[in-house]
């Protein structure tokens, strides 16, 4: 099964005090199963967007919808046991161990688990590519890469078939990044989910995200595929935002080539 489908329909925030909207009458679909990327200048209202899913955020006008139903419908508690959310400083308890951080969730849905020997914490840990020895360690004893690995097997652990990532994999280092996007990627397909996919990182986007929205203060200015993406087919907007990792491969090949 695939998960869920996303709409956002004519959606506006402003915040107080502030004259321009951060969002400014947004309207897509995702469809369900699929794995979208949210790019853009710093501003220009991506993670107010991702917010709204799960009413971190709460429209002033228009409505977000999940297979149809209104996100605003029903208790905000009850709403987020049915998302994923990961974002970039995980947010992992510091004074519980990695298997209790992700009972965590199943425990906050209300389930029969309790504890986390009622979780399948090998599982998880091995479908974010961690050994199953890993889940008595504290947090602090894991790397950054580890942690986040850790963050979204707790996302994924009350069976959430929609993902948001805010910025996931923002604070690792390179090889590190490359390989837990390779890794969550992976798991999209494996599992048939929906995510949904805030980064700074365009060349991140072009190859993990099967469709790239793009925003530019608070409008959506390009909705495209990758390849359209690179062929400049989506826009001004869109071709600046390619440019940096074509401007950065050449001087890349410029440099080894001297």
């Amino acid at each position: 099964m695939s998960g869920p489908a996303l709409a956002f329909e004519d959606v506006t925030r402003t915040y107080p005090g502030v004259a321009a909207p951060a969002v400014d009458g947004v309207s897509a679909q995702i469809a369900g199963g699929s794995f979208v990327a949210l790019v853009g200048a710093s501003g220009s209202g991506k993670s107010t967007l991702l917010k709204m899913v799960n009413r971190l955020e709460v429209p002033d006008g228009g409505r977000v919808t999940i297979d149809g139903d209104d996100v605003a419908d029903g208790p905000a508690p009850r709403l987020r046991r049915r998302i994923g959310y990961v974002f970039q400083h995980v947010g992992l308890f510091p004074h519980m161990s990695v298997a209790e951080n992700i009972a965590m969730v199943p425990r906050l849905s209300g389930k029969a688990a309790a504890r986390s020997a009622d979780v399948d914490v090998a599982a998880l840990l091995d479908q974010v590519g961690l050994p199953a020895d890993y889940a008595t360690r504290p947090p602090a004893a894991l790397s950054g890469g580890q942690r986040q690995r850790v963050g979204v097997a707790r996302a994924l652990a009350g069976g959430a078939r929609l993902m948001l990532l805010d910025e996931p994999f923002g604070a690792l280092d390179p090889v590190t990044r490359d390989r837990l996007c390779d890794t969550y990627r992976g798991l999209h397909d494996r599992l048939g989910l929906t995510t949904l996919m805030v980064t700074h990182d365009m060349a991140e986007a072009l190859l993990m995200a099967d469709r790239i929205l793009v925003m530019a203060a608070g409008r959506l200015v390009a909705d495209a595929t990758p390849g359209e993406m690179l062929s400049g087919a989506a826009g001004p907007e869109a071709t600046a935002l390619v440019d940096v990792p074509r401007r950065q491969s050449a001087r890349l090949q410029a440099l080894a080539a001297a």
